[in-house]
């Protein structure tokens, strides 16, 4: 006589799920919308779903909406694991420290708390105290609290706030010594941070207040650079600069330290940048002196003195190098190197106490070292093997310099280095990684496509069997010039507790490995970024890691449109596909919002080349009647306004059309004041639905 086997309820209910999941999709209205480039015609038979705030846009969102909230909670373990991560995330998180007039100020949310407190600390050893809570003050709470600033003598700070994560944001004047906020309210500033002058008034980037229903995708020209003075409305604010003639350029302004020069970027895309400078010790209204003239190279001033500028730049070092700018003629024939071009690429440097203190990319990796202020190499910094290094600007006086290092296994611990004794000490955040030996990270490497040497790390459970059968979650980005560096995330810490194996995947298109790694991903070059992801999952069936029924990809913003495009050209490869936020649509990105400021990292669909290139690889485009594409979760939110939920509603009504086998496509959309949650709760509830997703389809079981 057989024995039976008794199975969980939860078990019995996820396998009677698993068996009748096909889903029945709203319906979509196609249009007879084409558009015709260089010759070719190309359908948008859903045009209309760019229209936000029409009825029948609002209505296919609540539509889908439904069928997503139905499908995901009809998944047994859904609520469940919702409440696991929540206590997982339930830490203490904290920013960077600002050290103003001997005093330490910090932002600290209390694990799920509403809105970051700001805290002042007199030392290391005395209690903090609330400096300014946004969740008392009632123009505020509801919002987004970003880039405090304190002025120079520390009488007033402002601190910027956006709604439901917009870009638009609204800058709020706080007296220190009474703690109150002011009357002065700047509004529509958008891509750029406040810069104070002194105690009287601080430089800011706008663009003119946006008319209509538009206001979350219409395209933003004429960005400007303002000085709003303490006291005064804004409509009395100066204009600093502006260039009527390029309206698609932005400029955004700050002042040095010690107040002698204003420094003012202009840019056309997302990298490459125009400098100049205004002397203000000479007036208001000097004139500005050209530093570098156009948009091929990256620089940044760091620090200077009465004579120079400091500058890091990839000028003739694509992995960038550190010059002196002679500010009687600062052209770049004059320029004198301080720090060479190393083997490793310089991510960042700041200026404090004397030294400078610069950290390195070394495959994906960061190392960190202190040099003199002529550019000798003092010492490097210890650090964890693998970890991701973040250094926080100095001060010229000061005898301390602040970092933060994170990893895969736990979050930011910040440290206060004393530039005396070359010590550091641990200032905020997690002093013992909380069951970080449970786990290990290690980096492999494997060859992509066309032979190229790509990076990746692999973080899991000790003890892990090679037996083609664990579930993988892949992560990339490669783009903009951004790397990936070893970094904590909740939900990938949650995945790997579940027996999961993170895999974050360094490719072409970031700044790993320097200017021409990113060259090598862009623009035309942009489909080698697809295929490095696309070879990292080959890299892992045949190292027996997985299977393709077993792995994940998941992706936001760049990184979205690589997940888009590589399940759009390999569908077989993958089980599940998570694309947030995601550019999907790279013929019309830049009729949209600031859009036009990628044209430099993919091209633009005006040019026959480009156009060319962008319709090869563009995920909407790509996506083929009658093909088995992965089970989707796309997710979005209707007041999203830099990548704009258009591209997401296009490709989800797409992918639902033409999607062969069974494995359901939903999209997710956050709607505008629906739900009365905090951005934290929000962030956390579709966490746990991309989680529950995934996990379902990659047939997991909740631990």
């Amino acid at each position: 006589m057989k024995k039976s086997i008794l199975l969980p309820v939860s078990v019995l209910m996820l396998l009677a799920f698993r068996s009748g999941n096909q889903v029945s999709y709203p319906i979509s209205q196609k249009s007879d919308i084409s558009n015709n480039y260089f010759g070719v015609s190309v359908p948008d038979p859903y045009r209309w779903l760019e229209f936000d705030n029409t009825a029948e846009s609002n209505t296919w969102v609540k539509n889908q909406n439904v069928t997503t909230n139905t499908f995901l909670s009809n998944i047994p373990f859904r609520n469940e694991l919702r409440s696991k991560l929540q206590s997982l995330s339930n830490f203490a998180l904290y920013s960077s420290p600002m050290k103003e007039n001997g005093i330490y100020y910090f932002l600290k949310n209390d694990g799920l708390g509403k809105q970051p407190v700001l805290y002042s600390q007199k030392d290391l050893k005395s209690e903090p105290e609330v400096f300014f809570d946004p969740n008392q003050v009632n123009d505020v709470s509801k919002e987004v609290m970003r880039d405090i600033a304190f002025s120079k003598q520390s009488k007033y700070c402002v601190f910027n706030t956006s709604k439901q994560g917009s870009d638009w944001e609204t800058a709020h004047v706080v007296d220190v010594a009474s703690k109150k906020v002011l009357d002065d309210k700047v509004e529509w500033l958008k891509l750029g941070t406040v810069s104070w002058q002194g105690d009287e008034g601080f430089y800011y980037s706008r663009f003119p207040e946006p008319k209509g229903n538009g206001r979350f995708s219409n395209q933003n020209r004429y960005h400007a650079v303002y000085f709003h003075k303490i006291g005064d409305p804004q409509s009395a604010d100066k204009l600093i600069f502006e260039d009527r003639e390029n309206p698609y350029r932005f400029h955004f302004a700050t002042v040095t330290e010690d107040d002698r020069f204003l420094i003012l970027y202009t840019s056309e895309g997302t990298s490459g940048s125009q400098i100049m400078i205004r002397n203000l010790e000479k007036g208001e209204n000097a004139p500005f002196k050209m530093v570098l003239e156009g948009f091929k190279y990256e620089a940044e001033v760091f620090d200077n003195d009465k004579k120079y500028l400091f500058v890091k730049t990839n000028v003739s070092a694509p992995r960038y190098r550190v010059v002196a700018v002679n500010l009687v003629n600062p052209y770049v024939n004059n320029w004198e190197t301080m720090i060479p071009e190393q083997k490793d690429v310089l991510e960042s440097i700041t200026a404090a106490g004397g030294s400078w203190f610069a950290s390195y990319l070394k495959d994906a990796t960061s190392t960190l070292s202190q040099f003199t202020t002529g550019g000798y190499k003092l010492k490097d910094i210890a650090l964890p093997a693998v970890s991701g290094v973040t250094i926080y600007p100095g001060k010229i006086n000061d005898n301390e310099f602040f970092y933060s290092y994170s990893s895969f296994l736990f979050p930011d611990v910040i440290y206060k280095y004393k530039i005396s004794d070359g010590k550091s000490e641990v200032f905020k955040g997690v002093t013992e990684p909380t069951a970080s030996n449970e786990f290990e990270t290690k980096q492999v490497f494997f060859n992509s496509e066309d032979g190229t040497r790509v990076p990746m790390f692999l973080s899991y459970k000790k003890g892990i069997e090679l037996n083609g059968k664990n579930p993988v979650l892949m992560n990339g980005y490669g783009g903009f010039n951004h790397s990936l560096k070893p970094q904590f995330n909740v939900f990938n810490k949650f995945f790997m507790q579940q027996g999961g194996i993170y895999a974050q995947v360094n490719t072409r298109g970031g700044s790993e490995y320097g200017e021409k790694w990113h060259k090598a991903g862009m623009y035309k070059e942009k489909q080698n970024a697809f295929d490095d992801f696309i070879g990292a999952a080959e890299y892992l069936i045949d190292e027996n890691y997985t299977s393709a029924a077993k792995i994940a990809i998941a992706g936001s913003g760049h990184g979205g449109l690589m997940v888009a495009a590589s399940m759009v050209q390999r569908p077989e490869l993958f089980k599940v596909a998570l694309p947030d936020a995601s550019i999907l649509d790279m013929l019309r990105y830049e009729k949209f919002t600031v859009g036009y400021n990628w044209i430099g990292e993919y091209g633009t669909s005006d040019d026959r080349e480009e156009f060319d290139n962008l319709y090869s690889y563009s995920p909407l485009h790509n996506i083929k009647p009658g093909t088995n594409y992965p089970a989707t979760l796309i997710t979005t939110a209707d007041y999203d306004d830099r990548v704009v939920p258009a591209h997401s509603y296009k490709f989800a009504a797409t992918l639902q059309e033409h999607q062969k086998s069974t494995n359901p496509v939903l999209i997710r959309i956050d709607e505008t004041n629906i739900n009365a949650v905090t951005p934290a709760e929000s962030l956390l509830q579709k966490q746990a639905d991309r989680l529950a997703f995934m996990m379902y389809h990659l047939e997991m079981t909740l631990q």
